[in-house]
Order: structure tokens, then sequence, then C-alpha cells
């Protein structure tokens, strides 16, 4: 599903004029690119041996109570930072944000953390706000041609 939306936002990207997409800040597909792969090594880079439970460094570092999931939340808040490059509304921004709190302060109990974490997948859900985003700036912008 991924692969169709970027698919389809590469050919929107290409018919629009140079400059973007007539917003203030056009949208930057290798900075977009690089958070994709940042929040699938985060969230969801390997699997669990013999199962389909998808695991990323966000899981396992969260063996290490408090000091790991920390760790993975600044990620996370560079992640958010680097997102609102995109000129992303203050609520939408505010989302991520409670996102990454939630899988930090959730994630910080020992054992029912880290299950917690393993479930959550914070930064895939922010990278889908922001894929979901930057498709209605498109849209927006092919519905004005």
């Amino acid at each position: 599903m991924i692969d169709a939306i970027r698919t389809r936002r590469r050919n929107l990207a290409e018919d629009l004029p140079p400059g973007g997409s007539g917003s203030s800040v056009p949208i930057d597909f290798q900075r977009l690119e690089r958070l994709r792969r940042l929040s699938r090594l985060m969230d969801s880079r390997w699997r669990i041996p013999f199962t389909r439970i998808p695991i990323g460094l966000d899981g396992i570092a969260s063996i290490v109570p408090v000091a790991g999931d920390t760790a993975t939340a600044v990620v996370s808040a560079y992640i958010i930072m680097e997102a609102a490059r995109f000129d992303l509304p203050k609520s939408l921004l505010a989302r991520m944000a409670f996102n990454v709190a939630l899988d930090w302060a959730a994630g910080s109990i020992p054992v029912v953390g880290t299950v917690f974490d393993i479930a959550f997948k914070a930064n895939r859900a922010n990278l889908n706000l922001l894929h979901e985003h930057l498709e209605q700036r498109l849209a927006a912008a092919a519905a004005k041609r």
C-alpha cells in the first residue's frame, strides 16, 4: 500500500510546476524517504523468529526500561522535527508528539512496556500521519490545476 501511495505521490509531484506543491514549503521526497527508512529501523526492521511480529530498535531498546525508551524517544523526536519541516499544522505535530510520549511512558514500564513497544509502532503511526497530510496537500494542489 505504501508503494502505491509513493508512486501516486511521485506522479503528482512530476505534474506540479517547479517550486513544489504551491504551498510555501515544497515536498522534499528525499527527506521523506530518509524518515521512512528511519521509522522502519525503529519499529519494524526485523521479525521475531518463527512469528510474523515485526520488531525494531525501539522494541529491542525497551528491554532496558527508561534508558532504552528515552534513547528511542530522542530518535522519535528527531523524526517529528524533520516532519515539521514539511510545514505541518501544529495540531498534527501535537498528535505526533502524543504518540511518542505515549510510547515513552508506557514503554518505560518493566516487562509490560517491552510488550507495548513491540505492539505499538509510534514512528510508523507518525509517518502514516505525515503521508496522509502530504497526500491531501498534493491532491489539493492537483485539484487547483
